[in-house]
C-alpha cells in the first residue's frame, strides 16, 4: 500500500475557508453616502439660523466629480466670490402689487386729483394777494384789507374771466377825524379784464355791505375830552364824560344824533350839550336866553335862604330887573325883614335866580360872583367855550372816499350796543387798471 504524498493528499482535500481579507477605509467612507453624514452634507440650510452671508453658507461637497451625477436631486447651488458662498436672491413684494387695475386706476386719479386741488388753492391765494394789494393802492389803506374769493375751482373761474363772489374787510380805515373799525363788503359777478396770467384788473357790477363805527374806537380817539359814547337806540348816541376848563374837571354830557350826509357821508347833530360846575350852577354853550351859566335849583333855593347873599343880589339894580322885581318892592324887602322873606321864599324868586346868566353877571359884577364862590378863571374859561368848538369835539362823522369809477352810497343808519352801523351799496365799480 502506497503511503499518499502530503502534498498529494492536501490537494485532494476539501479546501478550507480563507480567512476575509481587511476591509479598505475608502469603502467604509462610501459607506456613509446615504446615512447621516450624507444627510448633513446635503441638509438645506435654516432661513431662520444666521444672518447676511452666513445664513446661506453650505460646506463644499468634495464628491460632487465622482458622485454628484448620482444625486440628481442635489439642488445646484451658486458660488459667489472666492469664499464659495451662496446667496439667496430675495424680491420685495410691491404694496400694489395685489390691488387689481381698477383699484389702481382709481388711486392714480386721487392723486391727480390732489396735485391739482393744491395748484388751484396756490393760484387762489396768488390770486387774493394781487387783488388785496391792487385795493390798498388805490384806496391809499394803511394796510392791505383781506380778500376772500369763493368758489371752487378757481382757475376755471379765471378761465372763464368770470368770478362768483368776492368777500372783502378792510380794517381801521381813515374816516376825518375818526376810524371805522371795520368796512366789509360782498362783491358778486366779478368780471375780471385780462388772461389768466395777466390780470389787469376787475368790474363789479354790484356791491354790498357794512360800515361799522365803534364806540371803543371813539372813546379811544376823542378821548382828548375824557368823553365816552354809548348808543341809546334809534340813532341816538349819548356821550357822558368830563372836560378840564381852567384847572376844573366839568362833567359834560351830550346827545347826538346820527344821520347821513350826502350819498357817502354821516353826520352827527350835537343837542342836550351841558357842562356841571359841582352843584352849583351848569353850563350850556351858545347864545340863546336859555344857555350860558345858570344856578341849578338846588343852589337857587340854598342862595335865597341865605339873608345875607341874597340882599346883595337884589342890591344890583341889574339882577334886580332880570330877577323881574320892581324897584319899589326891592326896596321894600330891603327895608322890611317880611318883605323880604315874602320876596326870598316864594317859588317865583328861585326861578328868576335860574334865569340869571352869570357870565353876563360877572362881566358887571366880577367881585359879586367870587363872594357867591365862583371861580373868576373858571368863569372866564366857559366864556370862551364857543359851542362850534364843543360840537365839533363830539363829533362822529365820517366820510367814505370817493371812488375812481362807479357809485358807492351809504344807507339805513343804525345805533346799536357796539356802534354805529351803516349799509353800503355799490354799483359799476371797478379795481385796477
Amino acid at each position: 500500500m502506497r503511503t499518499p504524498h502530503p502534498i498529494a493528499a492536501h490537494s485532494h482535500s476539501p479546501p478550507s475557508p480563507s480567512p476575509s481579507p481587511s476591509p479598505s477605509p475608502y469603502e467604509d467612507l462610501a459607506a456613509l453616502d446615504d446615512g447621516p453624514l450624507e444627510d448633513f452634507l446635503h441638509e438645506e440650510p435654516d432661513a431662520t439660523e444666521g444672518a447676511g452671508e452666513d445664513a446661506d453658507w453650505a460646506p463644499p461637497d468634495h464628491r460632487r466629480g465622482s458622485r454628484g451625477r448620482r444625486d440628481s436631486g442635489t439642488r445646484p447651488r451658486r458660488r459667489t466670490g472666492r469664499t464659495g458662498r451662496t446667496r439667496r436672491t430675495r424680491r420685495r413684494r410691491s404694496p400694489l402689487a395685489g390691488l387689481s387695475l381698477a383699484a389702481k386706476a382709481v388711486i392714480a386719479v386721487l392723486v391727480l386729483a390732489a396735485f391739482l386741488a393744491l395748484g388751484d388753492r396756490w393760484a387762489l391765494l396768488y390770486a387774493e394777494r394781487t387783488a388785496a394789494e391792487k385795493v390798498r393802492d388805490q384806496l391809499n389803506l394803511s394796510a392791505a384789507p383781506e380778500v376772500e374769493i369763493d368758489g371752487f375751482p378757481f382757475l376755471t373761474q379765471v378761465l372763464d374771466r368770470r368770478i362768483d363772489s368776492v368777500s372783502v374787510t378792510v380794517p381801521d380805515v381813515a374816516a376825518n377825524r375818526v376810524s371805522l373799525a371795520k368796512v366789509s363788503a360782498e362783491a358778486t359777478g366779478i368780471r375780471i379784464d385780462g388772461g389768466p396770467t395777466s390780470i389787469r384788473g376787475a368790474r363789479i357790477p354790484e356791491l354790498r355791505g357794512e360800515v361799522l363805527l365803534s364806540f371803543n374806537d371813539l372813546n379811544r380817539e376823542l378821548g382828548a375830552s375824557q368823553m365816552t359814547f354809548t348808543g341809546h337806540g334809534g340813532d341816538e348816541v349819548r356821550a357822558r364824560g368830563v372836560l378840564p376848563v381852567a384847572g376844573h374837571d366839568l362833567r359834560m354830557r351830550a346827545d347826538a344824533r346820527i344821520k347821513r350826509d350826502g350819498e357817502r357821508g354821516i353826520s352827527t347833530e350835537v343837542g342836550g350839550m351841558r357842562l356841571d360846575i359841582g352843584d352849583l350852577a351848569t353850563f350850556s354853550p351858545g347864545t340863546r336866553e336859555s344857555q350860558g351859566l345858570h344856578l341849578t335849583r338846588k343852589s337857587a333855593t340854598r342862595l335865597a335862604k341865605e339873608k345875607k347873599r341874597a340882599k346883595e343880589l337884589l342890591s344890583v339894580p341889574s339882577i334886580a330887573k332880570r330877577l323881574g322885581v320892581p324897584d319899589s318892592a326891592v326896596q321894600e324887602a330891603l327895608s322890611d325883614d317880611t318883605k323880604f322873606e315874602e320876596l326870598t321864599g316864594s317859588p317865583r324868586f328861585a326861578d328868576g335866580l335860574m334865569k340869571v346868566n352869570l357870565i353876563d353877571l360877572a362881566v358887571e359884577n366880577p367881585e359879586l360872583l367870587k363872594r357867591l364862590g365862583f371861580d373868576l378863571a373858571l368863569l372866564d374859561g366857559l366864556s370862551r367855550l364857543t359851542r362850534p368848538a364843543l360840537v365839533d369835539r363830539l363829533s362822529l362823522g365820517f366820510r367814505l372816499p370817493k371812488p375812481p369809477k362807479g357809485e358807492l352810497t351809504l344807507r339805513d343808519v343804525r345805533v346799536q350796543k357796539d356802534g354805529i352801523r351803516v349799509r353800503v351799496t355799490g354799483q359799476g365799480l371797478a379795481v385796477g387798471k
